[in-house]
């Protein structure tokens, strides 16, 4: 049984077989945890390495974690073949088959995909779909019309979750279109163009998926603090003279609002269509201070659960004092369970001229045992009427990425030039930069490779290193982000001299 649908400008084949009812089924067979998997030696390089980031991404967002298949009756094997295609729920005994075919290996259709082996089954499928979208019957190509049935309350469950015209499980407007005009019509029209969107799972895929899989928590993810709350996300503040970081909703003179809900905010609070919340930020002042004066704000404690012992620190901070004033990230580890004040290890120092916007800021940690995250504030040599600021701060058992972060974008782009990002090195020592440029109503983005410090060490032509290209969701809780993203495998039999 095939399911067809027109995604951005690209048909891709999406078939389910053993199709059940609903947005998710009930009374199936669930997945134990970690589910097994195999991947296939049909698959190419750079899909393997999109289902690993897929991967990476239902850790991070889920409970449900993955890994490779040794010895159990129950696996998921995935393969190439024609389309892209899953069973709904896990099946009989054996590898039970996963199509990541031609043009399938983006994330969000990995997702999709894994979804359906995990139980979901499409949004627009839900018993309370009329409610929300209208189904166009005379628009849908002969023979497929069943494609875009609903299904009986009886025999499925939304586990209890809103519907989600954001669902990385939804179809597009134009799913199995006969050219006579649109399938699937929202109720809401503003929302027309946005079902079918496979970028990544929505917020709502995420919690109906811990639902099913009856958990609340995730694999990778630690911690994450937008200090709306006065309990500081149970951080604690010092100072070595006067008031230290403190919780606001502006900084007097300076034009520094809180970054959460930034370009939503209106006399302090927060207006949208769901509540009016006030929003708050924290704020080290450098003004009126003696040089070496410092604060420090100390995350709670938080502990480690992945092998692997590496972490990421993302947050956002704005600069508006001198630029001789600092601000040091260290981390406090726990020796032994007894030992509650650790020594700190600096693993990061911003001084630098100052920005007056935010930034989003990223730091590797290694920590091996649990840890407290300190953000010092330090006062500078010069004369200052501002200082620091924080927002908005994620930490999670993943590696942290290359940030470029580009200011006017729009009217960068618009310039008709390229935009040429800072050096980076990788991981193994390959210098890259990243190159923007609009062509048409296209963004075109090059990675070449340059010359570095260690090009005498490596392989060439650079063989089978993946690059993900990723436009960051605006969303200051990575659980509940959905990025665009891009991934190229370097192929050294695909080269050329210049």
């Amino acid at each position: 049984m095939e399911e067809h649908s027109e995604y951005k400008h690209r048909t891709l084949k999406l078939i389910s077989l053993k199709p059940r009812d609903g947005s998710t089924v009930a009374n199936q067979s669930l997945w134990g945890l970690p589910v097994p998997y195999e991947l296939s030696g049909n698959l190419s390089v750079n899909d393997r390495g999109v289902i690993l980031r897929a991967f990476e991404q239902f850790r991070l967002k889920s409970c449900v974690d993955f890994k490779p298949r040794a010895a159990e009756e129950f696996y998921i094997s995935v393969e190439k073949h024609e389309g892209c295609w899953s069973y709904i729920g896990r099946s009989s005994p054996g590898g039970q088959t996963l199509s990541i075919g031609k043009d399938c290996g983006r994330k969000g259709i990995v997702e999709h995909q894994f979804l359906h082996a995990l139980g979901l089954n499409h949004e627009q499928t839900r018993y309370d779909r009329d409610d929300y979208v209208t189904i166009k019957y005379e628009n849908i190509r002969k023979g497929y019309e069943s494609k875009l049935n609903k299904h009986s309350e009886k025999v499925s469950s939304t586990q209890e979750t809103p519907y989600d015209y954001y669902s990385v499980m939804h179809f597009d407007k134009n799913a199995f279109s006969n050219g006579n005009g649109p399938t699937i019509i929202t109720k809401s029209p503003e929302l027309k163009d946005e079902i079918g969107q496979l970028m990544e799972m929505s917020e709502y895929d995420t919690i109906e998926l811990n639902q099913l899989y009856k958990c609340n928590s995730s694999v990778s993810f630690l911690d994450h603090c937008s200090f709306d709350d006065e309990s500081l996300c149970q951080m604690s503040v010092c100072s070595s003279a006067g008031d230290g970081w403190q919780r606001v909703k502006s900084v007097s003179g300076i034009s520094v609002t809180d970054h959460t809900y930034l370009g939503k905010e209106q006399n302090g609070e927060i207006h949208d269509s769901q509540s009016v919340r006030t929003s708050f930020f924290m704020h080290f002042s450098a003004e009126g201070r003696n040089e070496g004066d410092s604060a420090r704000l100390e995350s709670k404690t938080v502990t480690p659960t992945r092998q692997c012992k590496v972490q990421c620190l993302q947050f956002y901070y704005y600069h508006s004092g001198h630029e001789s004033d600092q601000l040091n990230i260290w981390i406090r580890e726990q020796q032994n369970p007894a030992d509650s004040r650790g020594a700190l290890r600096l693993m990061d120092q911003i001084t630098e001229t100052p920005g007056n916007y935010w930034k989003l800021h990223h730091v590797p940690l290694n920590a091996n045992t649990s840890f407290q995250v300190v953000f010092e504030a330090r006062k500078g040599a010069g004369s200052s009427s501002g200082g620091f600021s924080l927002d908005d701060i994620n930490i999670s058992e993943t590696d942290c990425p290359f940030i470029w972060q580009i200011r006017d974008f729009e009217k960068e782009l618009n310039r008709g030039l390229w935009i040429w990002s800072p050096l980076y090195y990788s991981s193994d020592g390959y210098r890259f930069v990243g190159s923007l440029s609009l062509s048409g109503n296209e963004l075109v983005i090059f990675i070449p490779l340059v010359s570095g410090a260690h090009d005498e060490q490596l392989q060439w032509p650079c063989p089978w290193r993946q690059i993900t290209v990723q436009i960051l969701d605006q969303n200051p809780h990575i659980q509940k982000r959905m990025s665009f993203e891009q991934s190229i495998t370097t192929d050294p039999d695909l080269t050329y001299y210049g």
